[in-house]
């Protein structure tokens, strides 16, 4: 088990790619948090573990919060151990024309993607550097490589993901904490329910068309699923990734390869 008994938090943790990485990392033996904006989906998923003799409990935070992050923090630490892994997966997005973007949404993208990954980095690397040693995967998008039309505030907060990835990982290199980006292409996430017919509309198909239309334009010829992203989350939070920080990982099936 690649992760035995080390304590890794999981914001978004309640459905989606972030449930996924919470059964993956508890299945490599880690001690997982499972943070959500609602505490019966974090829940769900921590019983869900636990049922399948995984160790893991849930706890309930806004990111852009930083007392109530700051508080969960502290609660973390004092039930399940000093923190080795922060995953910074919670997001929020809208495709919707440029004119169109209101300063809601905006504030929005940029409080939950980007601010919200600034808050917990923040949080993790005050925990991780009296031991001089952690883990940080912030979650970034092939919309944080490469821009979109429709997709303004996501972008933007995406590409600030990296950005800050990337100062993080050259500044605590030497004490001993890697920070590491994870650049998912399309994954059918129940976000993507949300906003699916949105995109339809943006190209002027049916939404039942869109998964074929975005397969087609994959190499690969399909999309990134949750288990793609959660497998690679595993290895970057491993020592068998101890050489590599400050990358951006895409998981783009070939779209993306910069």
């Amino acid at each position: 088990m690649r992760l035995q008994n080390r304590v890794a938090v999981v914001t978004g943790g309640g459905s989606g790619i972030g449930a996924e990485i919470c059964r993956t990392f508890a299945q490599e033996g880690a001690l997982v948090a499972v943070t959500d904006l609602r505490q019966e989906a974090a829940e769900a998923v921590a019983t869900e573990i636990r049922d399948r003799h995984g160790q893991a409990a849930a706890w309930a935070f806004d990111v852009g919060d930083r007392p109530a992050v700051e508080q969960a923090a502290g609660e973390i630490e004092k039930q399940l151990g000093p923190l080795d892994i922060w995953v910074n997966n919670a997001g929020w997005s809208k495709i919707v024309p440029f004119l169109d973007c209101t300063d809601e949404m905006w504030d929005r993208s940029t409080r939950i993607n980007l601010t919200g990954t600034f808050i917990g980095c923040q949080v993790a690397v005050r925990s991780m550097l009296p031991r001089k040693g952690g883990v940080i995967l912030n979650m970034s998008s092939q919309s944080g490589k490469t821009g979109n039309s429709h997709f303004a505030a996501y972008c933007a907060s995406k590409f600030g993901v990296i950005g800050l990835t990337q100062s993080l990982a050259v500044e605590f290199a030497r004490q001993g904490i890697r920070v590491n980006a994870l650049c998912p292409g399309v994954v059918f996430t129940p976000m993507w329910d949300e906003i699916g017919p949105d995109y339809a509309r943006k190209r002027g198909m049916k939404p039942g068309d869109v998964r074929a239309y975005m397969e087609d334009k994959i190499p690969m010829g399909r999309l990134c699923t949750e288990e793609d992203v959660a497998l690679t989350a595993v290895f970057l939070a491993s020592d068998d990734a101890a050489y590599i920080t400050g990358q951006a990982i895409n998981l783009a099936g070939g779209t993306v390869m910069h």
